[in-house]
């Protein structure tokens, strides 16, 4: 019997519709139990029952040195995210436990809101809706104001499942491509996306769109402040899907606010839900350049089924004594 733990807000019964037909193909027994609450006093003994556990999407339950102790039985722990910042990898690592995550399973989702958010900022869509909204018309104002991606330079910051899936789309709408990344792509891989790799400075002072998708990582968390804002155009636009605490939020309100730089679009935030004393907040709200969303970038309901699809996937190859796909802890 497979015991199967799911640190999910989500109803029991909709989890076992998940995996029905997976189970019942290859004939395996399992059980589940859910956990939704961090403080639940449940949680240490469910885990050291679980055989797998799923991670919370919601991020709310981490998996730390204390609790992956209490791990005696676990083969994996399956991330149905492609983040995976609240789970102590290293500790997974000493005791043997493989951790996934989902792969590209939303990277179209995570590009198209990428994209979106460039072209609501380059147009101010959002601004115009909101006037019109209030009675102005304000077609005069923004004559001259509003751009297109078309022969604009797009940098990216981070050349993973997403940030080629990025780059696909903004070449198609006639951007020229720039990434940076821990890793240069090989010639070949660069031909075929039309990327060309610069430092990350020059990346910056040359693009006239900049959007980020790194995981975080001690190493990221932070990396882009005062310093990497100034150094950007004054009409760029900067957007982050990936991690709110890459940014220095109180140093991107103030880029935006006193036009070190044209624009940001955020799907992300250090504190989810976002505070309601967030800087991004104030100047979205007093600005015509700031868009917010609430982390829904990679929720479509196409990814949803795609990452629901990976995560059975590999619980079912663990289940049958075959290597997971997407092992991140390595």
């Amino acid at each position: 019997m497979l015991k199967i733990l799911v640190l999910s807000p989500m109803p029991e019964g909709l989890i076992r519709l998940f995996f029905a037909e997976s189970l019942e193909k290859h004939k395996i027994d399992a059980e589940f139990a859910t956990v939704s609450d961090p403080g639940s006093p449940t949680l240490m003994e469910e885990l050291s029952k679980a055989d797998v556990v799923i991670g919370d999407y919601t991020f709310r339950i981490p998996i730390t040195e204390r609790e992956v102790a209490s791990m005696s039985k676990v083969r994996l722990i399956a991330q149905p995210s492609t983040g995976y910042d609240h789970i102590d990898l290293a500790a997974c690592r000493r005791k043997g436990i493989p951790v996934t995550n989902i792969g590209g399973a939303n990277a179209i989702s995570v590009a198209e809101h990428t994209l979106a958010a460039a072209l609501v900022l380059l147009k101010r869509i959002g601004y115009a809706y909101r006037r019109i909204t209030e009675g102005a018309w304000v077609q005069e104002e923004l004559l001259n104001v509003s751009a297109e991606v078309h022969g604009k330079t797009w940098g990216i910051v981070g050349m993973g499942r997403i940030g080629k899936e990025v780059a696909w789309r903004a070449r198609s709408l006639g951007a020229s491509v720039v990434y940076n990344d821990l890793v240069k792509l090989g010639d070949d891989d660069e031909k075929k996306l039309g990327a060309s790799f610069l430092p990350l400075p020059r990346l910056l002072s040359e693009s006239d769109v900049v959007s980020v998708h790194v995981p975080l990582t001690e190493s990221t968390r932070g990396m882009f402040g005062e310093r990497e804002f100034r150094l950007m155009k004054s009409y760029a636009v900067y957007i982050n899907v990936s991690r709110g605490e890459l940014n220095d939020e109180a140093a991107l309100a103030r880029a935006v606010t006193q036009g070190w730089i044209g624009g940001a679009g955020l799907d992300v935030f250090a504190k989810e839900p976002v505070s309601p004393d967030n800087p991004l907040l104030l100047a979205a709200k007093d600005g015509a350049n700031v868009i917010l969303t609430p982390h829904m970038a990679g929720a479509t309901n196409d990814a949803r089924l795609r990452i629901i699809q990976a995560t059975v996937e590999n619980v079912v190859r663990v289940a049958l004594g075959q290597p997971p796909l997407n092992v991140v802890n390595q």
